[in-house]
């Protein structure tokens, strides 16, 4: 998955902002969702994200797959990412 041009990311203290340059639109990730976003730009497919997320965070992976699964689900229908 990788964000749509016109799509740039800024990290901040409480994760990263995500801006859409043609609407202004901010988008706010908290640390979590961040890195969701870094692993599935870098390649990883949902099941691997939600694997490394289940890792990090002592966490089930069929939670976490749902969590990567809407989150996806938000930056899509936010326009935000690559079809």
């Amino acid at each position: 998955m990788n964000l749509r041009p016109g799509v740039s990311t800024t990290d901040t203290a409480y994760g990263t902002v995500l801006l859409d340059e043609r609407s202004g639109d901010y988008f706010q990730l908290n640390p979590t969702a961040a890195r969701v976003v870094r692993l599935l730009a870098d390649g990883r497919t949902p099941a691997e994200a939600a694997a490394a997320l289940a890792e990090e965070f002592d966490i089930d992976e069929p939670r976490a797959l749902r969590d990567v699964t809407v989150l996806v689900g938000q930056l899509r229908t936010a326009g935000l990412v690559k079809p």
